[in-house]
Parts: structure tokens; sequence; C-alpha cells
């Protein structure tokens, strides 16, 4: 386990959402990106709640942000070095986004993520 201050974390998850290349990023849509310290079961280090871009339809208006969960502390828990902090923090919002685009597990894990 490795000590990163909330406000480092918090800056990492930015430099992560920085790092989607620009023709993706404007295609997020409604969609509120959070740290949060704990994960509601142990071993999330993020989880995506809402409904994916690829499955909206006319009905989708008026309706709250999707949200996309970082759990800082999770993330901390299983890494070593501050390196695998960045590393996996980048890994897990790259996974949560991909969510919101519709992209399942078995479909990431093909993709090496």
């Amino acid at each position: 386990m490795i000590e990163v201050t909330r406000a480092e974390f918090e800056g990492l998850v930015g430099d992560a959402l920085d790092a989607i290349p620009d023709e993706l990023a404007r295609l997020i849509d409604n969609v509120a990106i959070v740290v949060e310290d704990d994960p509601p079961e142990p071993g999330l280090l993020g989880l995506y709640h809402g409904v994916p871009l690829t499955e909206r339809g006319d009905w989708y208006s008026g309706v709250l942000p999707d949200r996309i969960a970082i759990y800082w502390r999770e993330i901390c828990a299983i890494c070593e070095t501050y390196d695998d902090v960045v590393e996996e923090v980048q890994i897990t919002v790259v996974h949560e986004v991909a969510h919101h685009f519709g992209i399942d597990d078995d479909r990431l894990h093909e993709l090496g993520w």
C-alpha cells in the first residue's frame, strides 16, 4: 500500500481524463466523474452508473448525469509505488469511460484493458 493524498489522487484522475484523445473526450456526455474514498464492495477500483451512450434513445432527456466513481483508497491499497498508482488510475479511468461508451468488460479484456 502506498500513501497518496486525496488531492494528489484527484490530480491523477484529472491527468488520466486529459490523456483521453480529444475526439473521444468530446463525445463524453452527461457524466460526472468523482473520486470516492471507498467502494461499495471490496475489490472495486471504479464503477460506472448510468445509461451508456449506445443505449440512449429519444427518451433520454432531462436525466441526472451518469456517474463514474474512482475509488482512492482501494487503488492505493493494491499499489506498491507511486508509479503503480498513476498506471492503475489511468487503467481504471479508461475502463470506466469505456463503459460509458457501451464497451463491456469482456471486450475491454480482449482489447488488453
